[in-house]
């Protein structure tokens, strides 16, 4: 009797659910080997511009410190 209970939602299971799954866990798998999209990369670019820009102007920053006022770097 117990078996029969569960017969029903193991068919739907298999039928339904598994295919389901199994398809979208390997299509999720393909786009994660195919690497960076091409606006992904875009962005990346982009980032890592504002990023040697900024550490542009940190430099900047720290060397009008250092003249303006050369015990900054101790108060910290």
């Amino acid at each position: 009797m117990d078996l029969e209970v569960l017969v029903a939602p193991i068919i739907i299971f298999m039928l339904v659910v598994a295919p389901l799954w199994l398809v979208l866990h390997y299509r999720s798998k393909k786009q994660v080997s195919q690497g960076l999209s091409e606006h992904e990369h875009r962005q990346l670019l982009e980032l890592a511009s504002k990023a040697e820009k900024m550490a542009e102007r940190v430099e900047t920053l720290e060397a009008i410190l250092d003249q303006e006022a050369p015990e900054w770097r101790r108060k910290i």
